[in-house]
């Protein structure tokens, strides 16, 4: 195992060598203590790397991650996993706002609460949210799917595309585009699959509510001019 030490070394050093890193088995599982809340941390992983950051962090950590499954063992900042194309992003904490933005692929797991913007503009990732998100979850989600396992916010899935969402918990308002949709077995397996793979359980996949687009906005229509 790596172990490398944010007190004695600079965040621009961890990336660096993650970036080196040739993708060897036995160079492949690294440990970083004393995050302290730096920005930044293991970003732009394009290895099958095991990385865990024993502490809390700031901005952007695991932004751009592809193929790694980097474990932040604590809370993360704003755009923790932002534009993640494949790979495990787990925060094993809550996360601040706009948790997996704009990400292609990949997992990523909340297992506390996720502030607002949750998943904004997605375009492929699945996001788990052990605990409740903010408002304005979901805005602009054009494909992935956002699971959350407590309450949402106000103005969920506001302008939605094609993404999937499945709530347990009470949702504080819809946003403009968004409704609720039937639950059927298809979905019920999904969900089962995606909470699996988080590793959540304990939870009835029949408690949870889908929603997803209306598909009023693809194209301006002067009927549906009050819902731009």
């Amino acid at each position: 195992m790596h172990r490398f030490d944010l007190d004695k070394n600079s965040v621009r050093e961890l990336n660096q060598a993650l970036h080196e890193h040739n993708g060897s088995k036995e160079n492949s599982t690294w440990m970083v203590t004393n995050p302290k809340g730096k920005h930044a941390v293991a970003v732009g992983i394009d290895a099958p790397l095991e990385v865990t950051i024993n502490g809390h962090v700031g901005y952007y950590c695991a932004g751009m991650n592809k193929q790694g499954r980097v474990v932040i063992d604590g809370n993360a900042g704003p755009g923790v996993a932002e534009n993640m194309m494949s790979g495990l992003v787990r925060v094993t904490g809550s996360a601040s706002q706009y948790a997996g933005a704009t990400a292609h692929g990949g997992l990523l797991v909340i297992e506390g609460n996720a502030s607002s913007r949750c998943g904004i503009s997605m375009k492929g990732i699945d996001i788990v949210v052990r605990g409740s998100v903010g408002q304005m979850s979901a805005f602009m989600a054009q494909k992935g799917r956002l699971v959350i396992c407590g309450d949402a916010g106000n103005a969920l899935g506001d302008s939605l595309y094609e993404a999937r969402i499945y709530v347990k918990g009470d949702v504080a308002g819809l946003g403009a585009d968004c409704v609720e949709k039937p639950m059927t077995a298809e979905h019920e397996q999904e969900l089962s699959e995606l909470l699996e793979q988080a590793g959540v359980t304990g939870i009835t996949v029949a408690d949870f509510r889908r929603y997803g687009s209306a598909r009023k906005l693809y194209n301006f229509d002067i009927d549906n001019v009050d819902a731009y």
